[in-house]
């Protein structure tokens, strides 16, 4: 049996639009597929049952293969926060958590993302291959999320989004 570290990712971004448009790009499927793990010239399925204890799923299609992402919504309080859960099962059985709050500010939208980040790793690993391998996926993640929260901040300020991931 694999153990298994955790890693907390916590990030904040800016809106220049109301708490309700930002919460819906979240859950709105039309707008999922346009930046959520996926864009809309590679998604192939962007799905979703936006209840406490429904599931979503995005398939995106790269370079001849399909990568699939999938999660259960944990709570659901709109406009103000969302909690659900992220699994790649081609890569990883592991399971993250992730929190998405809103709050109204004077410019429009401030959201905070929290991930917390299940880093498997082996029976042998020495303290330095664990926080290495934490630091890798911290960073990762976080690369993967800037490019992400991008394009949501484009689409929607603009309802689209221009850039090429």
């Amino acid at each position: 049996m694999n153990n298994v570290s955790t890693t907390t990712l916590k990030m904040t971004r800016n809106f220049d639009v109301a708490p309700e448009r930002v919460f819906d790009a979240w859950l709105n499927p039309e707008m999922m597929r346009k930046w959520f793990f996926t864009l809309e010239g590679t998604n192939k399925v962007a799905q979703n049952d936006p209840q406490v204890g429904g599931t979503w799923e995005i398939i995106d299609h790269r370079e001849g293969k399909d990568y699939r992402a999938i999660g259960e919504y944990l709570e659901i309080d709109p406009p103000n926060k969302i909690v659900f859960t992220f699994k790649m099962p081609q890569f990883s059985e592991s399971e993250d958590t992730i929190t998405v709050e809103f709050r109204e500010v004077a410019q429009g939208c401030e959201m905070t993302f929290t991930q917390i980040i299940n880093v498997p790793h082996e029976e042998n690993w020495t303290e330095a291959d664990i926080e290495k391998a934490l630091g890798e996926y911290h960073e990762g993640t976080e690369h993967g999320w800037n490019l992400m929260f991008m394009g949501l901040k484009e689409l929607v300020e603009t309802g689209k989004i221009s850039f090429k991931g």
